[in-house]
């Protein structure tokens, strides 16, 4: 019996000295790589306490093209002549009309706050004085041409305009094109006489030019 609980004794002070020096497993975070050998993190997100992130991200198109980048490179002097401020809905699985948009319903040309036209210098669009401020923009689309309208209704919000304060409207062509874009996108183009405003989404595309 003395040797039995001599063993036992034996076999408890080893358990013992093993577990205290078993080295205690930390948390960690597991990173796979990507196919571009970028890390990516596979640990939860925090929910963001301040603001949420937005599934139609905010954006920006100046003319001229990247005047920031060119302002701040100093290659260029003059001031700007226009910038468009919009955010920028995708597909998500599906197809712009009528899945997204309907014809003969008016569109906001972005998602969120209105999108905004500023314009730095008066502008001539198809033959008509636009004087330079802040405006927003939304249209009207149908199958082959949409109205692209002008407004006053500056810093709103939603799918309701208020048709009482349009400056002007014009109708431009649209076509399609064998590339589908996922997300909304609008951008200024130089031109002999000035730019257009290229309008493009899933396979539809637009231009709504501007004379400086």
């Amino acid at each position: 019996m003395k040797k039995v609980g001599w063993l036992v004794g034996l076999i408890l002070v080893c358990f013992s000295f093993s577990c205290s020096h078993t080295k205690k497993e930390e948390p960690s975070t597991k990173v796979i790589s990507t196919k571009d050998s970028s890390p990516v993190s596979t640990q939860e997100p925090v929910t963001n306490p301040y603001a949420a992130v937005d599934v139609s991200p905010m954006d920006m198109s100046y003319f001229p093209v990247d005047y920031p980048k060119l302002k701040m490179s100093h290659t260029t002097t003059i001031p700007p002549l226009a910038r468009v401020v919009y955010s920028r809905p995708h597909l998500q699985g599906r197809k712009l009309f009528h899945g997204v948009l309907k014809y003969g319903e008016p569109w906001r040309l972005g998602a969120n706050e209105a999108t905004e036209l500023q314009l730095y210098k008066s502008a001539v669009i198809q033959n008509k004085k636009i004087p330079a401020g802040r405006y927003i923009l939304y249209c009207i689309p149908i199958e082959n041409t949409w109205t692209i309208v002008i407004n006053s209704n500056i810093d709103s919000w939603g799918l309701t305009q208020d048709s009482t304060k349009d400056i002007a409207r014009f109708e431009v062509p649209v076509k399609t094109t064998s590339a589908r874009l996922e997300f909304f996108t609008m951008i200024f183009e130089k031109t002999e006489t000035g730019a257009d405003l290229l309008m493009a989404w899933d396979n539809i595309e637009t231009r709504l030019p501007f004379t400086f």
